[in-house]
């Protein structure tokens, strides 16, 4: 009997820890980049609120992955790859999802207090986003990418604001259009799998198709790497950073894409982005590069 509850309770955690999606906090590194390119990354007290903040996305993010399941709970059971998530199979009760929501956001928020106010208000402005996603942006064609990205874009602004520091405009751009790329990934990727169900599952899906999609992939995969080339040699961020060799970050950048193109094209593998990330081993080797390129560039 008490092994019995002892498996009862062991499984009970580890559904909620799935809950959560601990593997899609790889995202929240954004919060981390203005602290990198601050080149304040070996200051004590800035590397300490950075670290904090990216705790408290984490738990803000998963906030909101815990109340998208529950809203979404009746569209995931039609789902063949989301029909498991804790929720929608039954391993979570929709009332203990909510005690885990309300605690994820009560810690996120008490540890943005001690952050400081800008974070704080940052932090609201995520909270606001990720509610009027799941409850009306989702389902409107286009404004739902959007919505997505910007939830990308804010991360980035936290981190500044975390310590301090001004985030530039070419990081908030590149974020958008590098977040919109791996959105349209993901749409592209539910589109084929669901097939005939897919406006069941997202009720944006109905005004898109893959050919549409392809086009806007195209448009913004050629954005998000011309807009990282002309950062690079931008006189502007050469005096800001310090360094005229970001250039050579260039080839890992554009390996990165056009494997993310690859990936969605040929093996239709995007529809979780963060966890193709940590599976690919060419795709994760190059960020691993390109994050050792700019580190060394920026502090050697």
């Amino acid at each position: 009997m008490a092994s019995a509850a002892i498996v009862e309770a062991r499984d009970n955690r580890s559904a909620m820890l799935r809950l959560m999606r601990p593997h899609q906090w790889v995202k929240n590194a954004l919060v981390l980049a203005a602290l990198v390119f601050a080149k304040r990354m070996f200051v004590p007290h800035d590397l300490a609120l950075g670290i904090l903040g990216f705790i408290a996305f984490c738990a803000l993010s998963s906030t909101a992955y815990v109340i998208n399941d529950i809203v979404d709970r009746e569209a995931d059971r039609l789902n063949p790859e989301k029909r498991d998530r804790p929720i929608a199979r039954g391993d979570v009760s929709v009332e203990a999802g909510r005690r885990l929501a309300l605690a994820l956001g009560a810690f996120a928020v008490i540890l943005s207090a001690f952050i400081g106010r800008d974070f704080v208000g940052i932090v609201l402005l995520y909270a606001i986003l990720q509610v009027t996603y799941s409850l009306w942006a989702k389902r409107v064609m286009i404004v739902d990418i959007i919505a997505v990205a910007l939830g990308f874009v804010i991360r980035a602004f936290a981190g500044g604001a975390a310590i301090g520091a001004e985030v530039s405009p070419w990081l908030a751009f590149i974020t958008f259009v590098l977040a919109l790329l791996l959105v349209l990934g993901r749409r592209r990727h539910e589109l084929i799998a669901l097939g005939d169900a897919a406006t069941a599952h997202r009720g944006a899906l109905e005004f898109y198709s893959v050919r549409l999609i392809d086009q806007m992939i195209s448009i913004v995969a050629g954005a998000t790497l011309v807009g990282y080339m002309i950062y690079t040699a931008s006189v502007e961020v050469e005096t800001k950073l310090g360094t005229k060799h970001l250039y050579l970050t260039v080839p890992f950048v554009a390996f990165g894409i056009l494997r993310y193109l690859y990936l969605i094209d040929e093996r239709n593998e995007g529809g979780d982005p963060a966890r193709l990330l940590l599976s690919d081993a060419p795709l994760m080797l190059s960020v691993i590069l390109w994050i050792l390129t700019d580190l060394a560039l920026l502090y050697l």
